[in-house]
């Protein structure tokens, strides 16, 4: 990442699938990584499983930018595959296939994570989404955390699609969440006075043997070790690209807002990690579903009007950064559900008709496979 102010990029975690019958594959063919980074350049990596795949954004300065370069990479992702008989899901968990015949892709800190994390790391069968926002100032950089750490329920809520695991509906809207908080070190960020306090606390564990480097610092949002960049990694792998845009375009505008007010001398309230939770927990639940915690209100808001507010808090902000489009089109996840949403009622009605749940686990990965690549 460029040293820019305001720049942007985004990251996202795919499960590769047989194409034919939807099953996760386990140990990927020889050529598939090689002929990935020959046309991706230094777009994609493996992951810590062998049947996930990761590609990143160019730094980019403008949401168009952004949706331009992922287009680029699902649609070539797509193009490689299809070579193999293979097709990926741009989805946190897959509906059915077990955990248990995975393996981890064959790489030193792989053999370490597995090592220590063991079961915990085993069960790793999911993906994210994170996006990046070039903050060059360390000292803004930890103070934006504080502040944003509020919106990070919202986000999640957003870009759900994790709600089966193992071929069964856990009634979660993000599974992965309950899967991902099992590792120490995730969940929302602790709250730092400064970017000394923070690097104080990392060196503790550092001398203490426990971290190889602050990558292993898992939350929710946090400095990105490598970049200037605050990365907000709560989110799901957002199966419709145009939801992981918009998404990645409200992200920015709240990070644009909070710097405006500071030139105001304003600042957002930050909050407690216990009442944020509260909202996490039920972001993580029911998604976009029911409702958040208003917490100047002291009571439950529908999400539907949370994110009418939200558009219209970031709206100045979303103006200056050519993003208006993108931002308004938080409405149509709002009117016709998230990736979570889309899934289990397929699912649903397929049980209705048939009574049979592998077939209707079936129409779901179809589906997925299909919303992948359908920009």
């Amino acid at each position: 990442m460029k040293n820019n102010f305001f720049s942007v990029g985004l990251e996202e975690e795919y499960l590769v699938v047989n194409k034919y019958n939807g099953e996760l594959i386990v140990d990927p063919p020889k050529g598939l990584m090689r002929d990935c980074k020959k046309k991706l350049k230094g777009q994609v990596k493996s992951e810590f499983l062998r049947s996930q795949i990761e590609v990143g954004t160019k730094v980019c300065n403008s949401i168009k930018d952004l949706k331009d370069n992922l287009i680029f990479l699902r649609k070539n992702v797509a193009k490689i595959l299809n070579k193999y008989d293979l097709s990926f899901i741009a989805v946190s968990t897959h509906p059915f296939s077990d955990w248990e015949n995975q393996k981890h892709t064959q790489k030193r800190r792989y053999y370490n994570l597995a090592d220590k994390f063991q079961m915990i790391g085993r069960r790793l069968v999911i993906s994210g989404m994170h996006i990046h926002v070039g903050i060059p100032d360390n000292e803004l950089r930890i103070d934006l955390m504080n502040q944003i750490s509020y919106f990070l329920p919202h986000l999640l809520a957003l870009s759900t699609s994790s709600p089966f695991w193992r071929g069964e509906n856990t009634g979660l809207k993000s599974y992965r969440v309950s899967i991902f908080d099992e590792l120490p070190r995730t969940g929302l960020p602790e709250e730092f006075g400064s970017y000394d306090e923070y690097k104080r606390h990392i060196k503790i564990l550092m001398n203490a043997g426990i971290l190889d480097d602050p990558s292993t610092i898992w939350w929710d949002l946090r400095p990105n070790v490598k970049f200037p960049t605050l990365e907000m990694r709560i989110c799901d792998t957002c199966t419709s690209l145009n939801d992981a845009i918009s998404i990645a375009a409200l992200y920015l505008s709240i990070i644009h807002m909070a710097c405006r007010l500071r030139r105001e001398n304003k600042k957002w309230r930050v909050y407690s990690k216990m009442l944020i939770n509260e909202n996490r927990w039920r972001a993580q639940r029911y998604g976009i579903e029911k409702s958040l915690v208003d917490f100047g209100k002291s009571k439950l808001v529908p999400y539907k009007n949370l994110a009418n507010e939200l558009i219209d808090l970031v709206r100045e902000d979303a103006k200056i950064l050519k993003c208006e489009k993108e931002i308004n089109k938080i409405k149509n996840i709002i009117k016709t559900g998230t990736s979570a949403d889309k899934q289990v009622k397929i699912f649903k009605e397929e049980i209705k008709k048939s009574n049979n749940k592998r077939i209707a686990l079936d129409k779901v990965v179809k589906f997925l496979m299909k919303e992948t690549i359908n920009f």
